[in-house]
């Protein structure tokens, strides 16, 4: 409990200040072990008692009622629900908040003891699992620790059929003790699927359903041409990995629910360690607090943890559509491509249909699905100063997926504002930190956002569904949000960007944005900055910093969207023409060198606190004079444009590419661009020398007096980075075989 304690404690030192408030009529103090009816200073009570004394003295409100939260773990065992009748009245709120000084922590785990050792040679013990449902998380003193895992395969050891997956006996799974435990995971371009062994039979992982139906191509549930990113579609590479057996415990930390025998099994570091020293949680709870039909509440200064969700254990799965949204259920609407029914995460705070509802200076931390969810008709709420981290799932979800919803279920005029958002979608890496379906005046605005596996904010819905071409979208605003190290290449999801929008959305401005690096060190070149993709219409882009991004710093390749305009932007690399009617790129400075005063002020000026800005390194090469083993492209590796133009020779014995800084200059790294999906640029060299490099095949180069020669193993990325540590006036790039050489771009620093 004193870790758990700790951690508001620390969380809390991270949250903004509060806002000005009303006056105070009332004032209940509640404290973890209340048992008190009165509610008062020397008597505390339970959550429980403060919300049936705050229902007794709402209707006659003459100024605030303060529920005042006392210090330590709230250890729930159920969803704590406020409903209308939990209003503030005549004007005037009902504040949850956190006493003076103190750090309220609302948790849904459950405390694992009594353990015995289980296996000495493999360091394992093992401990009763409470009751309750099959946990997916485990925290040992407030810090996560990890399912046990193992490695995946490929496509060939295993493929995919209309039950399941092959290769039951090279991945060992046919021979585990409890292979229906057992889950799989997928990622195939922006989309995660995580899904359960059903059984066995000869060679087969046969999967659960409707997890692997809804994975699949033919369900006519899901968006445009998406059979094309399904489970057995020709984009399917193999599984990332195998997790939740007893045999893959073998490292550190790892651990199983044996829910067969009831036991917990856990991996300690080291032989003579136990684990009946720490603190051992799971979570059982699924949501903490539900606000349905609310008015004038707010939930201030408390720290939500270790919550669970449900679903992805079940025969449902986790079928993932995009943005951490699954399908679920055997059947449903078809044809439906607008993503009616598709299914958000279960969320710690979620608020149904709420009016004026906040949650402010709160922390999140360590959850099984989501953070903060505001559905169903909410308006006029907020989502301000709160830190978010160590997140499963996303972090806020505004709105629905209804295109034209009635006016009281419209998600209208929300906003979420001045958070942190660190190190969400840690589970289901499909997921994205702020997530909004269709709204109408919604506000995003100077939070920082960091460390995601997939998309920042993504706001709009519905592809180019005929259904969701018209919609409640409008007035939408992204602004002053400093968004760095999104769709990390680690975590395998692609095709997404930094700020990504869909569909309609008049008069709504994209602005004040500082970007820096979206999948950068990708092999891949689909990790954008700003992403205007499928029927985006009538955005304004303007004035954003957009620095390291291997795909396009903004993008709108699609022919169909109407008139969305990227004016007074800055960036290192150059964007193609924007695509659809009406749409234009307009004074943007790109393909810069160095970040001017005015972008830096704007970059700045971003995020929850001011931001420190990368500024640009410079680059020797840039428009220097360089040649080619053959064709007359060289110059386009050296022109600063990066998504653009490439330099390529014809298919050639040992090609190379060469550039000539004018000067001897001291190197530190070179900077190569692979094109994208051209694989042509791997298992190359690069050669450095004072002397102009004359030999044309690489050994003879290699071998020239002067020449310093440094091999890239491998494919390069978008991009990769040669270390050289020498002075130099010419650089060479050379392949050792026959193939033609193809550079998107190459920097010299």
């Amino acid at each position: 409990m004193k870790s758990t304690i700790l951690l508001g404690a620390v969380l809390a030192l991270l949250v903004v200040p509060l806002p000005a408030q009303a006056a105070t009529q009332h004032v209940l103090h509640v404290s973890p072990t209340g048992s008190g009816t009165a509610c008062a200073a020397t008597a505390p009570c339970s959550l429980d008692a403060a919300r049936t004394r705050v229902r007794e003295l709402a209707p006659s409100m003459s100024g605030d009622i303060e529920v005042r939260l006392g210090s330590g773990t709230y250890r729930f065992t159920g969803t704590f629900d406020l409903g209308a009748a939990d209003s503030g009245q005549n004007g005037h709120r009902v504040r949850w908040l956190a006493a003076a000084g103190a750090t309220p922590v609302f948790t849904g785990s459950r405390v694992v003891g009594g353990w015995s050792l289980h296996d000495a040679a493999k360091e394992i013990w093992r401990a009763p699992l409470p009751a309750g449902p099959v946990p997916r998380q485990l925290y040992v003193n407030g810090a996560a620790r990890p399912r046990a895992a193992g490695p995946g395969c490929t496509r060939a050891v295993c493929p995919t059929s209309a039950t399941g997956i092959g290769g039951a006996a090279a991945t060992g799974i046919a021979g585990f003790a409890h292979p229906e435990d057992v889950e799989a995971s997928i990622k195939v371009r922006w989309r995660n699927y995580r899904c359960g062994v059903a059984s066995v039979s000869g060679d087969t992982l046969v999967m659960r359903q409707p997890c692997w139906k809804n994975s699949s191509s033919g369900t006519n549930r899901t968006g445009p041409s998406w059979d094309a990113t399904t489970v057995d579609s020709a984009r399917y590479s193999g599984v990332a990995f195998f997790e939740n057996a007893y045999e893959l415990v073998d490292q550190p930390g790892e651990w199983y629910a044996n829910t067969h025998d009831g036991h917990l099994y856990y991996k300690v570091a080291y032989a003579g360690s136990s684990p009946n020293t720490g603190l051992f949680e799971i979570p059982a709870v699924e949501t903490l607090v539900r606000m349905t039909g609310v008015r004038g509440v707010s939930l201030e200064g408390i720290t939500f943890t270790q919550t669970w969700w449900r679903q992805p254990t079940t025969d449902e799965g986790y079928a993932g559509t995009q943005a951490g949204l699954t399908l679920t259920g055997a059947t449903g609407p078809t044809p439906d491509r607008a993503g009616r029914y598709y299914t958000k995460p279960e969320a710690a705070v979620n608020i149904r249909a709420g009016r004026d509802v906040a949650v402010r200076g709160s922390a999140f931390a360590r959850l099984g699905g989501a953070g903060i969810e505001l559905e169903a008709g909410t308006q006029r709420s907020s989502v301000e100063g709160n830190t978010f981290t160590q997140i499963s799932s996303g972090a806020v979800y505004v709105g629905d997926t209804e295109p034209n919803a009635p006016a009281e279920q419209v998600s209208l005029g929300n906003s979420v504002s001045r958070n942190t958002i660190t190190w969400t979608g840690r589970e289901f890496t499909d997921a994205v930190a702020v997530w909004s379906g269709y709204d109408a005046e919604l506000t995003v605005d100077h939070n920082t956002i960091a460390n995601l596996p997939y998309s920042g904010i993504s706001v709009g819905w519905g592809w180019n569904d005929a259904v969701a071409r018209t919609s409640t979208l409008r007035d939408n605003r992204i602004t002053n949000n400093a968004i760095s190290n999104v769709m990390m290449v680690s975590s395998g999801q692609h095709d997404g960007g930094a700020i990504y929008t869909q569909g309609a959305q008049p008069r709504s401005v994209i602005s004040g944005n500082y970007i820096n690096r979206s999948e950068y060190g990708s092999g891949e070149r689909d990790g954008n900055g700003v992403y205007l993709d499928e029927q985006s219409s009538y955005l304004t882009v303007e004035r954003n910093v957009v620095t390291r991004v291997a795909g396009k710093w903004v993008s709108n390749w699609a022919s169909y969207g109407i008139q969305n305009t990227a004016r007074a932007n800055w960036s290192d690399t150059v964007a193609p023409a924007l695509s659809g009617t009406g749409s234009a790129l307009v004074d943007n400075q790109q393909a810069l060198t160095a970040l001017p005063a005015e972008a830096v002020a704007v970059a700045q000026a971003a995020g929850a606190s001011p931001s420190s800005v990368e500024q640009l390194v410079p680059d020797f090469a840039r428009g220097r004079p360089a040649t080619q083993s053959s064709g007359a492209s060289a110059a386009s590796a050296v022109d600063g444009d990066g998504y653009g133009t490439t330099a390529t020779t014809a298919s050639q014995s040992q090609p190379y590419w060469q550039v000539d800084l004018g000067s001897v200059r001291a190197v530190g790294q070179v900077e190569i661009w692979n094109p994208g999906s051209n694989t042509a640029l791997a298992d190359f060299w690069v050669l450095v020398s004072d002397a102009p490099i004359t030999a044309a095949g690489l050994d003879a180069a290699r071998a020239q007096p002067g020449v310093t020669a440094y091999r890239h193993d491998g494919r390069a990325l978008r991009p990769s980075f040669v270390a050289v540590g020498r002075s130099g006036r010419y650089l060479r790039v050379q392949l050792p075989g026959t193939a033609a050489l193809s550079i998107a771009e190459l920097k010299v620093h």
